[in-house]
């Protein structure tokens, strides 16, 4: 019998399967939540600057929370130009940790596992090179494609997890039958 875990595991992987076998519109879509996200975020922002006059800066405060909101509507109203922006976004802020990552690698150079830090480093750089060098014509798969990815390995890990939880379990369980 699968545990709940188990079987959510399985549920949130088949997910990220779906969305890396359709990567346009899980990239739509995560534009589009993001766009909503800034809208409302912009929303709240304005009624605080609004009601916390006197706090500091409320111009500023104001000008922020319309910044969010035009830029939601504007991922909102125009999702597939928004995920090429974001695409190039994406690809630019992948390169800028990747080389942030190459030189903490070398800093720790030569502790145990410093290697680590520099492969990891080294695939950001390439996957940052793949999508902007793809540019505009990545935006078809990037943001998809790691999301899903992203969701998959959240699903396994869980199915994993669940399953080494429930095996200690069942030991923990069997010790104590043999103690008694």
């Amino acid at each position: 019998m699968l545990t709940r875990s188990v079987l959510l595991g399985i549920l949130i992987a088949a997910l990220g399967i779906f969305m890396i076998l359709y990567p346009m519109a899980t990239a739509t879509v995560t534009t589009l939540f993001v766009g909503w996200s800034l809208i409302f975020a912009g929303v709240a922002q304005f009624v605080f600057a609004i009601q916390s006059r006197g706090a500091g800066h409320t111009v500023l405060k104001i000008v922020t929370s319309l910044l969010n909101v035009v830029t939601g509507g504007v991922l909102v109203f125009y999702p597939i130009a928004g995920v090429a922006a974001l695409t190039l976004f994406l690809g630019s802020v992948l390169l800028v940790q990747g080389a942030l990552m190459t030189t903490t690698a070398f800093m720790l150079r030569p502790a145990p596992g410093w290697g680590w830090f520099l492969a990891d480093a080294v695939a950001l750089v390439a996957v940052a090179i793949l999508i902007l060098a793809g540019w505009p014509s990545s935006s078809s798969w990037a943001i998809g494609t790691l999301v899903g990815v992203s969701v998959l390995m959240s699903g396994v890990s869980r199915i994993f997890v669940a399953t080494l939880i429930r095996r200690g379990v069942g030991n923990l369980q069997n010790a104590a039958r043999g103690a008694v």
